[in-house]
């Protein structure tokens, strides 16, 4: 039985405390350090990649330290029927941070093959990049609240645990075998909706998403469509990722605060992996492999050990099949494809 550290009607101000809290960061980011276009060298890039995942660690520290203090607090029949000692569950709730964090993170760099098809089919340059995927990071912020809010209440219910579990392990299976497709957005519904009603630039505007002309009509530049199909593209890849934690674990604020730290490092990842991510061509089985086991997790394993596979092995396993795909990504080299003429 899970303990549920965060109920939202009793922590309601804890969650709005985190959310003006990555707000304010967000601000910062954009308004302080990079309120100006301009291409992101690939140091810069690491340097804020370590900001962002000490910023994570450094959370996870203190709540597992307030996970110790508030535990301590509690009647000793809360922990008699889990069997765990407060110092346990306290453990077992920041590994589920942890394990979250890996899970968003290594998914996320699936996502930045997307980005990278995106950018290069609307000839967005880079200086201008960090602007589309700053707003496309608040406009992630806002779906996966209301994912996670959705997962929260609809994963009370049995039955739609074992679906998600089993749409899990179909799109892991997905992933492992159906072949790499090319994206032609001028084929997607949305931007087809959006160009009947918009008049589009056939070029940039500087870094300005909208611009009215001198006709009076409003027109979407290149930046707007590219930032439209990023934000959809996150939209379905969600529909994966929050799941997925969800199989970790059942507490919305880990799933929420795991999501958020993860997404807050894309920008900084994308920048610094932009240029190798095709080296990680082994990546994907991996991915693949770990969406497969979350999902019999979520539909078998959990009820399998009691309600609750162990934290510690869920994140071995997820750590080593993610390790190994990029290690074998770097060791082994990819076949070329022989074209026919």
């Amino acid at each position: 039985m899970a303990i549920e550290l965060f109920p939202f009607a009793e922590y309601f101000p804890f969650y709005i405390g985190f959310i003006v809290f990555v707000l304010l960061i967000l601000l910062l980011d954009l308004g302080v350090f990079h309120k100006d276009s301009k291409e992101i060298s690939l140091k810069e890039a690491l340097g804020w990649s370590a900001i962002w995942v000490t910023l994570a660690l450094v959370f996870n520290y203190l709540f597992y330290q307030y996970c110790l203090w508030n535990f301590g607090q509690r009647p000793e029949e809360v922990f008699s029927i889990t069997g765990l000692s407060y110092a346990e569950a306290a453990k077992e709730k920041s590994l589920e941070f942890l394990a979250g964090f890996v899970v968003e993170k290594a998914l996320a760099i699936d996502n930045i093959f997307i980005f990278v098809m995106i950018f290069t089919y609307f000839n967005i340059p880079q200086k201008n990049q960090y602007r589309v995927l700053f707003y496309g990071i608040l406009g992630a912020l806002f779906f996966r609240i209301i994912f996670i809010s959705l997962g929260s209440v609809l994963l009370d219910y049995q039955w739609i645990i074992i679906f998600f579990g089993v749409f899990l392990i179909l799109t892991g299976f997905k992933m492992i075998w159906m072949p790499e497709t090319k994206i032609d957005p001028e084929k997607n519904p949305l931007i087809k909706l959006l160009k009947k009603y918009l008049k589009v630039t056939p070029q940039l505007e500087g870094d300005k998403f909208l611009i009215r002309k001198s006709d009076g009509f409003l027109y979407a530049t290149p930046l707007f469509i590219a930032l439209v199909f990023i934000e959809l593209s996150d939209i379905i890849f969600a529909i994966d990722s929050v799941p997925a934690i969800f199989a970790i674990t059942k507490e919305p604020f880990i799933v929420l605060t795991s999501n958020i730290f993860a997404i807050l490092g894309l920008r900084a990842m994308y920048f610094a992996l932009a240029g190798i991510v095709d080296k990680f061509w082994l990546l994907k089985y991996g991915l693949g492999l770990v969406l497969i086991f979350v999902g019999l997790k979520m539909a078998w394993l959990n009820d399998l050990y009691g309600g609750k596979f162990p934290i510690d092995l869920s994140l071995g396993i997820i750590g080593s099949l993610i390790g190994l795909s990029v290690l074998l990504s770097w060791l082994i080299k990819k076949p070329v494809k022989s074209s026919s003429n």
